[in-house]
């Protein structure tokens, strides 16, 4: 399951952001931003035209994301209330 994938306000933990191709800028950023393997994350908000931008919060902190981008970070749900 990709981020993308995730139902609005559902939690899930991060399992890995893959690259497309070699030194791939995108992935090695949302890496960076804290979309590492075991990191909680939450789907807030899915914007009005298309569903983009997502809203997705990472640990405390919240990003707006192209769902091309979602579709790279690979997710394992959980059930509600057991991410933050």
């Amino acid at each position: 399951m990709t981020l993308s994938d995730l139902p609005l306000h559902g939690s899930a933990q991060v399992e890995s952001v893959r690259d497309l191709h070699a030194n791939d800028a995108i992935a090695r950023r949302l890496r960076e931003l804290g979309f590492v393997k075991g990191e909680d994350v939450r789907l807030v908000a899915r914007g009005p035209i298309g569903g983009e931008p997502l809203l997705v919060q990472v640990g405390f902190t919240r990003f707006a994301l192209r769902i091309s981008e979602a579709r790279r970070i690979d997710i394992t749900a959980v059930a509600d209330g057991a991410a933050a």
